[in-house]
């Protein structure tokens, strides 16, 4: 495969930091890059993302999906031959673990009122 058809991504975490940049082929998928910046996700950061499904990659104002190709989520720019693509990621929790982590949050909160009718 020859060099300039692969697609040179960085990825730029919350605190302005970016990782990478790696060159990839139009045919490697959103998966494959969220597995790919998990694996070389700083470990001195405040935020670390717990599995490569607690990433999400912004490109273009869009949140990208995982079967999707780079490809397919290739803004054109007027056609950048040399540039970088910058995209953003955001490490957000999934819901499933959000929602038994509230349940368990919930139970020693209980209240009992101490109000006395007279």
């Amino acid at each position: 495969m020859p060099d300039d058809e692969l697609v040179e991504l960085k990825f730029r975490i919350y605190d302005g930091s970016d990782i990478g940049p790696f060159s990839y082929s139009p045919s490697s998928t959103v998966s494959m890059l969220k597995e790919r910046i998990f694996a070389e996700w700083p470990k001195d950061k405040k935020i670390i993302p717990r599995a490569a499904s607690d990433i999400k990659l912004i490109n273009a104002g869009k949140i990208l999906e995982n079967n999707k190709t780079v490809g397919q989520c290739r803004v054109p720019f007027g056609e950048l031959p040399t540039g970088v693509i910058t995209m953003h990621v955001v490490v957000q929790p999934s819901l499933a673990k959000a929602k038994t982590e509230k349940k368990v949050d919930d139970v020693p909160r209980k209240h009992f009122c101490g109000c006395s009718i007279l």
